[in-house]
């Protein structure tokens, strides 16, 4: 029984009441909420949050390094710039969960070639051809860093604390508990995206905020397109309005008994947008009632880029409905964790997701969406520029995992356009020049959407300074 529970069910009488009163205000029997009101003017509205699962290599897409060229084969120590393995960053930015710091100091050439695009000269792998067509629209951040080197970054990523400490709520999450609805029939945070490993549910995981702030897992397949709030075979819709209102009535009259109760109030809530998604969500990913053309420019057209447009085009479609937060698992878990055949699976995976990315750019500028949403690009960590060389890979032509320096992107609302911001060193191994923790990112969503996420604050729950992050304001317009 939790605690709350069996303090309302003993506390009888007017001490019972005055307890009550007691925990209500101290922020025990529940949380404050915010109203739902913006903090300040917002740049933005909706967020688009892609994912690309594994570690994509910063090297070979948005900061590629000719150094590694010029210096393949040869360690970090001959070279004529500071050995990175030698800097107090090194021990700073490597926090082991899986045992070993893998330096891996035999330098590996980079994989692809790069050209220089756009009005700035941004250097982009020749993977990226749609991308780099972009460049002028887009604001590259070229130094994040994180403290995990294991997978577990995956998830710091979107809670910001690493894994062997004690977890926050992700950041859809404190999009969704911040903000008011823009849409009563849909969810305000949502996953598009198909894993395997359970692990990512941890992705969209609100914690200590309750389910209610969690993200809602939507489906392309336009058979069940809510799979976890479908109308069973052979009920009426009438049936199961009725009985969705008895639940409904029900769950009020254990309110009225346990108002404080957090969980509850989550169910209740949660069956009432239940019933209005079944109606709305099928509309919303209804992908067949875009153009050809739109089609076309997502790539659905093509088998190599259809499931990874899909899922970006429906989030569009999401955010142009009023859904706050949309995270678009575009990649497969792990899929771009190159420790063998790098340029094999980069180049693999690069092409899946190209397209779809630009397409969503190109996108939201003809539909003026981009003056409404803000999207961030972004990976767990980036690969090491040194050579794997563990006994796993007898012929290793991969990069290890690497939380010393890497690179996001943003676009949209709020966001300068055609930009670098920040740099690594000569090979790409630490963030040397404005380096940024992964909750700079939070910061900065938040506060394009008129959040101070130090005023989303819950009672009995401290977080650490850290936690809250420091906006990125060099990209911010």
């Amino acid at each position: 029984m939790l605690r709350r529970t069996f303090l309302s069910d003993i506390g009888m009488g007017f001490t019972g009441l005055a307890l009550g009163s007691m925990l209500h205000r101290d922020g025990i029997a529940r949380a404050a909420e915010p109203d739902g009101k913006p903090h300040f003017a917002p740049k933005a509205k909706s967020v688009i949050w892609v994912f690309l699962s594994g570690g994509m290599s910063q090297l070979e897409s948005f900061d590629p390094k000719p150094e590694l060229n010029k210096y393949a084969g040869k360690t970090f120590s001959d070279s004529p710039h500071p050995d990175p393995l030698k800097s107090p960053l090194f021990a700073k930015h490597s926090r082991d969960v899986v045992g070993g710091t893998r330096p891996y100091p035999k330098i590996f050439p980079l994989q692809v070639g790069f050209k220089k695009h756009g009005n700035l000269g941004i250097e982009i792998a020749d993977w990226f051809p749609n991308l780099a067509g972009c460049a002028d629209q887009l604001a590259f951040v070229r130094s994040m860093y994180t403290t995990d080197n294991d997978h577990g970054a995956e998830f710091q990523m979107h809670t910001g604390r690493h894994q062997l400490d004690e977890q926050e709520p992700v950041i859809g999450s404190w999009v969704n508990y911040g903000l008011g609805t823009l849409n009563e029939n849909l969810p305000q945070f949502c996953f598009l995206g198909q894993y395997k490993d359970i692990r990512v549910k941890k992705n969209f995981d609100a914690r200590y905020l309750g389910p209610r702030y969690g993200g809602v897992e939507l489906s392309l397949d336009p058979k069940n397109p809510l799979p976890f709030a479908t109308r069973a075979r052979g009920v009426l819709e009438k049936e199961q309005e009725q009985t969705f209102r008895f639940v409904d009535d029900l769950n009020k009259l254990s309110a009225i008994e346990y108002p404080d109760d957090e969980q509850l109030k989550a169910r209740i809530k949660s069956y009432e947008l239940a019933f209005r998604m079944q109606r709305a969500i099928p509309e919303v990913l209804d992908l067949s009632k875009e153009t050809a053309q739109t089609h076309k420019l997502y790539g659905i057209d093509n088998p190599i880029t259809e499931i990874y447009g899909r899922r970006l085009l429906a989030a569009r479609r999401l955010v142009e409905k009023g859904v706050r937060f949309s995270l678009v698992y575009l990649s497969d878990y792990g899929e771009w964790d190159s420790h063998n055949e790098l340029k094999k699976n980069h180049e693999r995976s690069a092409a899946r997701v190209d397209k779809p990315l630009a397409g969503l750019i190109q996108d939201l500028q003809r539909t003026g969406l981009d003056k409404d949403v803000l999207v961030v690009c972004c990976t767990e960590f980036g690969r090491t520029p040194g050579l794997e060389t563990r006994d796993a890979y007898k012929m290793p032509t991969g990069r290890d995992h690497h939380p010393h320096g890497f690179t996001v992107w943003f676009f949209g609302a709020g966001i300068k356009r055609g930009i670098i911001h920040g740099a690594t060193d000569e090979f790409g191994f630490h963030a040397v020049e404005s380096p940024h923790y992964v909750t700079d990112i939070h910061a900065t969503v938040l506060d394009r959407l008129g959040l101070d996420g130090r005023k989303l604050e819950v009672p009995g729950r401290k977080r650490l300074d850290i936690d809250h992050g420091n906006v990125i304001r060099a990209i911010c317009s």
